[in-house]
Formats: C-alpha cells, structure tokens, sequence
C-alpha cells in the first residue's frame, strides 16, 4: 500500500547551513544528496545566487563520480538572507570564514534563535570549539565538525568534542553523520586539532621551499607524491583549501601556539593580496583558467 505524501513522517534530520561559501555548498551538496532538506544560509544574496548553480553542478558531479546514495532523490533546497531559518532544524551548521569573532557572533545569535536541544556544529578548521562555546546561552550543545573540502567526496569527518560539549550533542551528531554515510574520528578540543595541526604547517613549509628557490610548486608537489605518498601534493591541497583559507587557519594557529612555523610564509601572504586564492579564483599556485 503506497503512503499519501501528506501522511510521510516528517524528515528526521532538517538542516541549516550557515555560509555559502566553498565549505557551506559543499556540506549543502553532501546533505542534498543524501535525501536531507538543506537551508542554506548567507547574508549576500548574489553570493547565494551564485551557490545555486554551484551546488546543481556540484551534485551531478558527485553523482557521476558514485559519491551519493542510488535511487535516493536530493533533499529540497530553500535559501535565504535571515538567521531566523534556523527556526525548526534539528541541527545548524556554521561554515562561515575562518575568523573567531565572526564565528562566535554567528553562534551567539543562532544559539539565542533555536529550540533548546538542536545540535550546533561549527565547521571550523582550527579554532578551538570550547572558545567558541563561550558565547553560546547552552555551551554544551556545541560541536566542532571539520569536513574536508569536497564533503561529498571524502568519507571521513574529523569530529572535535569541547570542554562542555554534552553527551546529547555528541550522540546527535554521530546520528547525523551516519545519515551522511561519513566515518567519524573524535578528537579532543585543541588549536588546529589533527588535520589542521599537521597538514596546515606542512604546507607553509611546502610554500617557503618555493619561496626560497629550491623547487618550483610542480616539484614540490610530484616528490610528495611520488616519495612520499601524498595523494595530490601540498600546494595543489593548498590551492583546494583556498589560499585566504590556509593563511586565515595558520594565523589562529600561530597565536594560539606560538609555534613559529605557522606563521604564514611570505609567499601565502603575496598570492593572497594578489587575489590568486586557488580553484575558487582560478588561479593560486596552479592556474586553473
């Protein structure tokens, strides 16, 4: 017997993405595809615009590529200027920049917006979640989540669990991202946590050897590959993550740690007042014209 539309159950998980930019299309496209109803959300409405046609092209590519469920049909998008979307998911996921007062202003005022008990991710790549958390009227429902970009084609989520982050939360989460077929790694509340930790200062590493005239980028990047094992080298990763992105991490890093290899090498500093931020501008190490 076939159920009428209006008796389906309600959708177990009902999503808002914060930020339309790289990351907040390529979660929106993640959860998309796996039948989840996404609001994407983003104060610029051109950059939304934009995001539309992204993540249309995005979720053929990942289909093509078997990255998403068979026979499941993509969740509805709806896209909107106003954090009063947040009314009614179940969890909320912030992916806007790299930046720790952006971050946690976002927090705040989607913390004071929603239902007691909605799980809060923060798609950080190297803040450390308890600071976020601070700002928040319930610390506990906050969760750090770092994707990697693209989400829809990597299958492993670096989950990070703050000082305060409640066993609700986490239980929420891990029910979330078994949703969306990702295996999850938990790690404890750090600067930079692993990924960002290890991959970030060895790719400004990578970028001084250039900047100092020992190897070009392509040598680099075909010595981690082929010696080392490197999937697709440093700077082409650097070029992926965003050059803005890259320095914006290596920043927090480097006042948090005081570690002085990650202070942004000169050479990151240049290509990112020249604009050449990597794929998104087309042009960062590589040109991608």
């Amino acid at each position: 017997m076939t159920t009428a539309p209006h008796d389906e159950p309600p959708p177990r998980h009902i999503l808002t993405v914060l930020g339309a930019g790289v990351m907040g299309v390529g979660i929106t496209v993640l959860a998309l595809g796996h039948g989840l109803p996404v609001r994407l959300v983003d104060l610029d409405r051109e950059r939304l615009d934009r995001a539309g046609d992204r993540i249309d092209g995005e979720l053929r590519l990942a289909a093509l590529m078997g990255a998403l469920p068979e026979g499941t049909s993509p969740g509805p998008l709806v896209t909107g200027t106003s954090l009063k979307a947040v009314a009614g998911a179940t969890a909320v996921i912030e992916a806007v920049t790299e930046n720790a007062a952006t971050k946690t202003a976002v927090l705040s005022e989607v913390s004071a917006l929603v239902r007691p008990g909605t799980l809060l991710i923060t798609n950080t790549s190297s803040i450390p979640v308890d600071e976020l958390a601070g700002a928040l009227e319930r610390p506990e429902e906050l969760v750090g989540t770092h994707f990697m970009n693209p989400p829809y084609l990597i299958g492993t989520a670096e989950v990070v669990r703050g000082a305060r982050t409640g066993e609700p939360a986490m239980a929420a989460v891990a029910s979330l991202l078994t949703a969306l077929r990702r295996r999850t790694v938990v790690v404890r509340d750090a600067p930079g946590f692993v990924t960002s930790r290890i991959l970030h200062p060895m790719i400004n590493d990578a970028a001084r050897v250039v900047e100092e005239g020992t190897a070009t980028a392509e040598a680099v990047d075909a010595l981690m590959q082929g010696c080392l094992g490197h999937p697709t080298g440093p700077l082409r990763t650097a070029d992926l993550i965003g050059i803005d992105n890259l320095v914006d991490s290596l920043t927090v890093l480097h006042e948090r740690t005081g570690d002085d290899g990650c202070r942004p090498s000169g050479l990151l500093l240049r290509l990112v007042r020249e604009g050449r931020l990597g794929r998104k501008t087309g042009r960062g190490f590589y040109d991608y014209t």
